[in-house]
């Protein structure tokens, strides 16, 4: 029988003197005495002592899709399945109790833990309650860090966690962070990891001048300073570089997939090499040692999809610890044991050392002179978005779970979920999802996960919206509204739109409906007329449709959405024909586009931008933009043979080539938008558009399909270049957070040897970057994650769409070269930049709230024919609107009876004069359909009782850390924020 442990999911309540339910009882934890730091095996004080990791790297997708993975299917492929490396690696565990394996992907844990019996289950409980099976990191999947949103990755982070929590209690808590394999590592990420209350992060991948740097100087184990925001040491997070990557040290390798010789330790046989082996691995440990600080270094004893046969490596690792260690007799001052992170982690805290203090990123990544893996950060652009707009539509789907109560799951619909998005989303983060590294067939099979996801929760969404409203009609989705297409407004003479907002502010959105009418009337929620107007679908999003729509027109209006929740407005069909004059596009470039807040003009001659103007502050920059594309590198270099590919950006020349000096152009000016329509090329159009009630420009570009008739492949990218003066430096977002300041040829912590001046200067751009000088920023938003950089001053380039012809050899085997059954000829990629234009020291207070607008978008749902009087046209789960720094980031149900909340301060400290203040947040008078009965505070993963959870110190070498001052909250209800604080709470609630 299991020794029951206390975890945060079993949530009780007191009742207050006072009345109302509080905080939650508070048990002590009866955790075994053997596992996590107490597992440990003893180490020999004065000696060298090399821990030795068993671990096995198993890739949530890659080569092989996840299940495929999993059950061990198309060997032909890759040889990997994961089932037999957890059935193999108990069965050995069993056999020695000093033998020790660490366990990373939960994805995979999970499925192999459903399957095993009652008995299975209660021996893995207690070789994890032993240390001798120890979880690290211990989310979802090992995500990435370069193209990844903060919110997906607190989300993956979260359920893997909660299944470790909730399976094994305290003793299947991960104390070490573990990114073994991503391909660069962000700063927020470690921020997040510190967080969530690990006490150290290893990763194996940095760029080979830093490794140099640090090897000599012995700082490949650093203190890694996370926020500029935070007060230290909440997010400072112990930092260590792996000597190996994540692979065993050469000639160690025991596995079936490897050629090392075993270990033939009977004298009495040929080939005896215990001696051999012995002297090898002595040496490989002295050295490894002058390049670390302690006299403890690690060692990973596996790799990618390692220890299907644990009996092969176990069996060597025993003798190579027994004859090693023999040595010691004879005076050797080396010592080997069983190891893992965390108990190395403990002997490095126990040195009680100063580390040094790194306070940037590890972007990007090289691992040689020519070979900069900067082309993954756009890598699979249509991937990309597809990933980001289903983050938006799972916080949507959270929420509407959590305001319908039971009837969200079960009603008039059906049965509905966010489970399966919720995992959907989850595998996406993987370092070999959404970051465009995996085979095609890989990359269908992530986006099939995500659309059974996005059925399941549109029945949810559907029985929420139903009970919100009263009304039983069937709700329609229009998931391809992008390329105008939507078979019920092409169709209806009357019908609704039901527009979801999943911010807690209101927000005014533009909405674009494919018709085939000329004339509509449309009111709002109060039946108050709505201004619109119907405009000719363009040459460029009829040809993109292929056959999937056959509106001839568009439909515009603006809508405006209360916070957390929806407005319902009507339409109706007022008038067939074709179009009136004045909505026809007139060929040719307009002088300029301008609203109340911004001014826009473009050259006549060549049909392309000249200028941009903020309106409000008197501020214009000359702005031009253009596409180009850099020819990708064919490997016949007589510098390198290295090639461009999934992973790596590496174009044959430093200047790019125009697509076209002018552009074809169309002109429409009505109530609603301007627009100026832009033909490049037949493969490169963009509609440049300013609505108008907005402070952003809209540029909506259309790529593809990329030619390579030439033999040539592509790598196309949008530059904007402006008359600021930025003198070689850009900004971007971290994972959609913080922001970095990027310098050109430039690395804050080593002297950079630039060998690649356009692939060494691109950095990952998750939602947002800018360029400013002192009077001026332009700021770019994205809607996915991109690549991008700024060559030359006052110069952006993003970086839209990649097409290869050759593999980059750094595994996936196949060249990036994207086809689909509507795009036999090469994939069409559409997508939008967003940009601003304000004085520096104002301009967060218009991209922080327009990166969040794109981030999470409001979900468009309608119905068909008229509503029923008493529909409820409008609702607001909140009290009220949230003030402008705070961002609900997360809002999901729990369990039966309590939600998990996330509240967070989205403004860094001195970003903005008047939103960069703490502010207070009253837990009581959030929600509007939902009593707060109590609440008790969580670590960022929600995986351990804010109040309960410690990390180990460390010290730096500047100084000692100051401890955080947190200032207590006004009251057991009320929430006070700093800058880019995150505060996750579990909520006790009542639906009203």
């Amino acid at each position: 029988m299991a020794t029951p442990v206390y975890t945060p999911f079993v949530f009780l309540l007191l009742l207050f003197q006072s009345g109302v339910w509080g905080f939650p009882v508070r048990q002590t934890p009866q955790e075994s005495p053997t596992c996590g730091y107490k597992s440990c095996h003893a180490t020999k004080p004065g000696m060298l002592n090399v821990h030795l990791v068993p671990h096995t790297h198993d890739d949530v997708g890659w080569l092989k899709t996840v299940d495929q993975y999993f059950y061990g299917d198309r060997n032909d492929i890759q040889h990997a399945g994961v089932q037999y490396i957890l059935d193999s690696v108990v069965d050995q565990l069993l056999k020695n109790p000093d033998r020790r394996f660490i366990y990373v992907e939960t994805a995979f844990f999970y499925r192999w833990w459903k399957q095993q019996t009652d008995d299975m289950q209660n021996t893995v409980k207690q070789l994890v309650n032993e240390g001798r099976l120890e979880f690290v990191n211990g989310g979802w999947c090992m995500s990435d860090e370069a193209t990844t949103h903060y919110s997906a990755v607190i989300d993956q982070m979260t359920m893997g966690l909660r299944f470790l929590n909730d399976t094994f209690g305290h003793c299947g808590r991960p104390r070490v962070a573990w990114h073994i394999d991503p391909f660069g590592h962000a700063r927020e990420h470690a921020s997040m990891f510190a967080q969530m209350g690990y006490d150290g992060f290893f990763f194996g991948r940095l760029d080979y001048q830093d490794r140099s740097r640090r090897m000599v100087a012995r700082e490949q184990e650093m203190l890694w300073r996370a926020s500029e925001s935070l007060t230290p040491p909440m997010a400072d997070l112990f930092t260590g570089i792996l000597p190996n990557g994540y692979n065993p040290p050469e000639g160690f390798c025991w596995d079936q997939s490897c050629d090392d010789p075993p270990i033939r330790d009977d004298p009495d046989l040929e080939d005896y090499n215990v001696d051999d082996v012995v002297t090898r691995f002595l040496r490989i440990a002295q050295a490894q040692a002058l390049v670390y600080k302690t006299n403890h270094i690690i060692m990973t004893m596996g790799s990618d999809f390692q220890y299907e046969n644990a009996n092969l490596w176990y069996k060597n690792l025993d003798k190579l610890i027994r004859y090693v260690n023999q040595k010691q007799s004879n005076g050797s001052e080396v010592n080997v044991l069983y190891s893992t992170p965390s108990c190395y982690l403990q002997e490095l805290h126990r040195a009680n050392l100063t580390w040094p203090l790194k306070g940037d990123d590890f972007f990007p990544y090289a691992d040689s002179a020519h070979d900069f893996w900067t082309g993954y950060f756009t890598s699979r652009p249509a991937l990309k978005r597809y990933e980001r707009i289903s983050n938006s539509y799972l916080q949507t789907c959270n929420q509407l779970e959590v305001l319908g109560g039971p009837i969200s799951r079960k009603g008039p619909f059906g049965a509905g979920d966010s489970d399966t998005l919720k995992k959907a989303m989850a595998v996406a983060q993987h370092h070999d999802a959404v970051s465009g590294t995996e085979k095609q067939h890989v990359a269908n099979d992530y986006a099939r996960r995500l659309a059974n996801g996005w059925a399941h929760c549109q029945v949810l969404v559907s029985n929420t919206l139903s009970s919100l409203s009263g009304s039983s009609a069937p709700r329609v989705y229009c998931e391809h509204l992008n390329i105008s297409v939507c078979p019920l407004t092409e169709t209806s003479k009357k019908f609704s739109v039901n527009v979801y907002n999943p911010l807690a502010r209101p927000v005014s959105w533009p909405v674009r409906l494919p018709v085939n009418g000329t004339a509509y009337s449309i009111s709002d929620p109060k039946g108050k007329a709505v201004d619109s107007q119907v405009v000719p679908v363009s040459q460029a999003t009829a040809a993109v449709r292929r056959g999937r729509g056959y509106a001839v027109n568009e439909l515009l209006f603006q809508v405006q959405a209360p916070p957390l929740g929806y407005s319902t407005y009507s339409v109706s069909l007022l008038q067939n024909g074709p179009p009136s004059p004045q909505s026809s596009p007139l060929p040719r470039a307009p002088k300029a586009v301008q609203n109340k807040f911004l001014r826009v003009t473009f050259d006549p001659e060549t049909g392309l931008l000249s200028s941009l103007s903020n309106l409000e502050t008197q501020q214009t920059v000359k702005l031009s933009q253009n596409f180009y594309w850099y020819n990708a590198s064919d490997g016949n270099n007589s510098e390198s043979i290295q090639m461009s590919g999934a992973y790596i950006f590496r174009p044959n020349t430093s200047t790019p080539f125009i697509i076209s000096k002018t552009a074809k152009i169309e002109t429409l000016q009505n109530s609603v938008v301007q627009e100026v329509r832009q033909w490049f090329s037949p493969w490169v159009s963009q509609v440049v558009r300013l609505y108008t009630d907005s402070r952003a420009l809209e540029l909506e570009w259309t790529v593809g399909p990329v030619p390579i008739g030439d033999d040539l492949g592509k790598e196309v990218i949008s530059r904007l270049d402006s008359s600021i003066n930025s003198s070689g430096v850009f900004y971007t977002d971290s994972n959609g957070r913080e922001v970095l300041q990027r310098r050109k040829d430039y690395r804050p912590t080593w002297n950079l040897r630039q060998s690649e001046p356009i692939a060494g200067n691109y950095y990952p751009i998750n939602s947002r970057a800018y360029i400013k000088d002192d009077k001026d920023q332009l700021t770019v938003v994205t809607d996915r994650s991109q690549g991008g950089g700024s060559i030359q001053d006052g110069s952006l380039e993003i970086m839209l769409h990649r097409r290869l012809l050759y593999d980059d050899v750094r595994g996936v085997g196949e060249p990036l070269n994207e086809t689909s059954d509507i795009y036999p000829e090469g994939l069409v990629v559409r997508g939008r930049l967003l940009l601003s234009l304000s004085p520096p020291a104002t301009a967060a207070d218009t991209h922080r709230p327009l990166a969040q607008e794109v981030v999470l978008q409001p979900l468009i749902t309608f119905t068909d024919g008229e509503l029923h009087p008493s529909t409820r046209l409008e609702f607001s789960g909140l009290q009220a609107v949230l003030p402008p720094a705070v961002h609900l980031l997360t809002v999901s149900q729990w369990d039966q009876d309590s939600v998990l909340l996330r509240l967070e301060h989205q403004y860094q400290a001195s970003e903005s004069k008047e939103h960069s203040q703490p502010v207070t947040v009253n837990l009581q008078k959030l929600f509007s359909t939902l009593d707060v009965l109590g609440v008790s505070e969580m670590n960022l993963s929600a995986n351990q009782w804010k109040d309960e959870m410690t990390r180990l110190d460390w010290k730096a070498e500047s100084g000692e850390m100051p401890l955080p001052k947190r200032g207590g909250d006004p009251s057991v209800w009320e929430v006070n924020l700093k800058p880019m604080e995150i505060r996750t709470f579990l909520l006790r609630v009542r639906q009203r």
